[in-house]
């Protein structure tokens, strides 16, 4: 079966570890774009750090699409058109300012190319800084700096704080927003019922395909809603034993060309 929409992870499953596509990968994913195939970017980055990875895989020429901030915006790359997107209830943001005030995390949101920071700025912040090719603006009150819409925090720390937050942010708000680890040191905060599968769902639906003509790769926890939802879901090696149960199959790491390796098995019928 040929998979007429494939969605892609980029951090730790389109990138490698330096952050780039390889020769490799892009050779893959470009055939697959010229025998008809549509490739969808779904990260928990903002758009603007998922653009340049559309334009070395030549999205706006082949129709491809960017779905940012783990599901939150999807933009049609050919036109630049948001196809939808959520945003964050405002009145959220102060009173989880006051939650974390006592632990040592950052917490963050975007505006326009800016990353907006708040609380304190710390290494994994200044990785975000980094991943995303931003420049990062700190506020002194973030809570009330904040008043635009804005489509996800995102809080930073180490991982036994970030656990802790999301166990308590998780209990305090399961029916209102969407609580998740994108990595150990990352906890994303979304509108209630955003995440990669729901969004993905409504994109293809869009576009006119069926969940059974999609395949997803990733390899984070905020990857393993769209693992399971896809036709046929595939993690990276370099995933963690979680992520890696939640896929039908498990290709190579990101290191050693995983995504093209699934791009060959998947197209060789194709060109045969």
């Amino acid at each position: 079966m040929f998979f007429k929409v494939i969605a892609l992870d980029i951090d730790g499953t389109l990138t490698n570890s330096d952050k780039v596509i390889t020769p490799k990968t892009k050779e893959m994913l470009m055939n697959y774009q010229e025998i008809g195939g549509k490739i969808i970017l779904a990260s928990g980055r903002p758009t603007q750090g998922i653009i340049p990875h559309a334009k070395t895989l030549e999205l706006e020429k082949y129709g491809g699409y960017i779905l940012a901030y783990n599901g939150g915006c999807a933009v049609d790359c050919r036109t630049n058109e948001v196809i939808f997107s959520s945003t964050l209830p405002r009145e959220y943001i102060p009173e989880i300012c006051g939650i974390i005030k006592d632990y040592p995390v950052g917490i963050n949101t975007y505006e326009g190319d800016k990353i907006l920071v708040g609380h304190q700025i710390n290494k994994y912040t200044e990785l975000e800084g980094r991943i995303n090719g931003m420049e990062i603006k700190f506020v002194e009150d973030f809570a009330s700096y904040v008043d635009f819409d804005v489509t996800k925090c995102l809080l930073q720390g180490e991982p036994e704080h970030i656990l802790e937050l999301e166990r308590i942010l998780s209990k305090k708000y399961s029916d209102t927003l969407g609580i998740f680890r994108s990595e150990p040191f990352f906890l994303e905060i979304v509108p209630k019922d955003v995440d990669k599968a729901k969004s993905i769902d409504r994109l293809i639906r869009f576009l006119g395909f069926s969940t059974d003509e999609c395949i997803a790769c990733g390899d984070g926890f905020n990857d393993i809603s769209m693992l399971e939802y896809a036709g046929l879901g595939i993690a990276m090696s370099n995933a963690s034993d979680t992520v890696k149960n939640a896929a039908d199959y498990v290709t190579y790491s990101n290191d050693d060309d995983g995504i093209a390796y699934v791009l060959e098995r998947l197209t060789e019928h194709v060109n045969a």
